[in-house]
């Protein structure tokens, strides 16, 4: 990339993010109206696949533009990826059922990850190390603003308008962010000599879906002892004996083995995997409590988040500059992770909304802390030649990692709320109630129920005065089965954030550079 005065490269600066708002608003929106989204469609049991399906389409992008990007520039793949991801939400406002929103948030998730990765790497092209602690804290402060307005505002959305609109209304930041990139980020000369590594591509694909698709199905779809998901695991790791054959004779590997020799590498990107698994496996079932639980409306479910939000803006901000003006970063990943491992454990027994905010803002804190920390490390601690695929592994680790967790405590979360109901049934006598009553009562023993509160309400209307009493005690046993589920679901998450916690001890700290000439160690 041409040398850019500091003026350019702050313009620059401002197209990459707007760019990365309007992913992450597009995504932050969806988060407080989805459970709504989910009652209107249906298909609960296929929740999770909304999030899943995004998270895997966007973790293969992310790593194959890593190294395309290296060879071709950042300029066209930001380009592409603000385009896909366009596409990708006007389809998902014409969904009619929850199969085809699926199919288009992985279209989505496609032009999540080419933004995403280009996005940091050209923060690495544009500063040198030292200075990207400033520049990363203010991309997460970004990710921060986009968490505060978007719930809020999908919330208010759902609640007053057609759920369609939550996919269209930012449209038009899409149109501007693609003018700004045209007219404001530089041309970066095309490496002609390098030849794209279609084989080892198309195997660290396959092993990605297979091992995903493994985590996703396995105790929801079929059993964990199946054939079927015995022999996705077994297809995985044959693709990953492929990919690494394919690597070790491609003249310019998708992602080069050497990477995984630099010890600085593997436990940042180790540590960004178990945390995002943990985090993003825990926070995806936070609406779950505040509207099935506490029966919070989507719009009012936004502020509970909001003090999160808010925290880890100011936090990452702070955080940034701090290690832009020591060059110290591992004592702040020392400091956010414990934060982290509270905020999860008080959202484990959190028992009112005041208690859930308590828990959002100490969350919060460790995010701003720790989170900005572990790409730096990574694109510190390598060449800048190959900063792009350094970059694209963080992004690969840490998205694979919270794909593998959602998937993981989804199963956790599905089996812990059918025992639970199961034993609450046992306790529950309808013999007496007329049958034609008892058949509508059954609708009180679906937890997709409480996630649609002016329904629940309508039907409760509908029932016989003398049946009310049973009516609002099978609520209550539903609440505290789903509340019970969501204790076991944030305690899971803890203990993964609690572990890379334990591993951020063991990460060498290297000076940040000051330069982009320098090599890696």
């Amino acid at each position: 990339m041409e040398e850019l005065s500091h003026k350019r490269k702050v313009t620059v600066m401002a197209a990459v993010m707007m760019a990365m708002f309007f992913a992450a608003i597009n995504q932050t929106i969806v988060s407080t109206a989805m459970p709504r989204i989910i009652a209107i469609l249906g298909g609960m049991d296929h929740y999770s696949w909304v999030i899943t399906i995004y998270m895997l389409t966007s973790t293969i992008a992310t790593v194959l533009v890593g190294k395309l990007s290296d060879m071709y520039g950042r300029k066209p793949f930001l380009l592409a990826g603000v385009i896909i991801f366009m596409i990708g939400a006007f389809l998902c406002g014409l969904s009619n059922d929850i199969f085809q929103l699926i199919t288009y948030r992985g279209i989505q998730g496609v032009g999540a990850g080419i933004i995403m990765s280009s996005a940091f790497t050209a923060v690495g092209d544009l500063f040198s190390p030292r200075e990207r602690g400033k520049w990363t804290g203010l991309m997460m402060a970004v990710f921060g603003f986009s968490s505060v307005l978007g719930p809020t505002l999908g919330g208010w959305l759902v609640d007053h308008m057609d759920w369609h609109w939550l996919f269209w209304i930012f449209l038009p930041i899409g149109i501007v962010a693609l003018v700004m990139i045209i007219a404001l980020f530089p041309k970066t000369e095309r490496k002609t000599d390098e030849k794209i590594d279609y084989l080892g591509s198309l195997f660290l694909s396959l092993m990605i879906i297979a091992l995903l698709l493994g985590f996703s199905w396995g105790g929801t779809e079929y059993e964990w002892g199946s054939v079927q998901i015995i022999g996705l695991f077994i297809a995985s790791a044959l693709f990953l004996g492929l990919f690494i054959v394919a690597e070790k004779k491609a003249s310019s590997p998708v992602l080069p083995l050497s990477l995984f020799k630099n010890d600085i590498v593997v436990i940042s990107n180790t540590i960004g995997f178990i945390m995002n698994a943990g985090m993003m496996g825990a926070l995806i079932y936070l609406p779950f409590f505040v509207q099935g639980v506490e029966g919070i409306s989507p719009t009012y479910s936004g502020y509970v988040t909001m003090p999160m939000s808010i925290t880890m803006v100011v936090v990452s901000a702070i955080t940034g500059r701090k290690i832009s003006a020591t060059g110290k970063y591992k004592r702040f990943a020392l400091l956010g992770l414990p934060f982290m491992v509270a905020g999860l454990s008080i959202m484990a027994y959190m028992d009112s909304i005041a208690v859930a905010v308590v828990a959002m803002v100490v969350f919060g804190l460790g995010l701003g802390l720790g989170m900005p920390i572990f790409s730096l490390t990574v694109q510190n601690a390598v060449s800048p030649k190959e900063l792009g695929v350094a970059t694209a592994s963080s992004q690969l680790f840490r998205n694979m990692g919270g794909t593998i967790g959602i998937a993981i405590m989804g199963t956790i979360m599905q089996t812990s709320l059918k025992h639970n109901m199961e034993d609450a049934a046992k306790g529950m006598d309808t013999s007496a109630i007329d049958p034609a009553v008892a058949q509508q009562l059954a609708a009180f023993q679906n937890p997709e129920m409480l996630l649609d509160q002016p329904k629940l309400e309508q039907l409760q209307q509908t029932l016989p005065p003398d049946i009310q009493p049973v009516v609002a005690g099978m609520i209550e046993t539903l609440r505290e089965s789903l509340s019970d589920a969501l204790t076991t679901v944030f305690l899971s998450g803890d203990a993964l954030v609690l572990v890379a916690f334990i591993l951020v001890f063991f990460l060498r700290e290297i000076p940040l550079r000051t330069s982009n000439k320098e090599t890696g160690e």
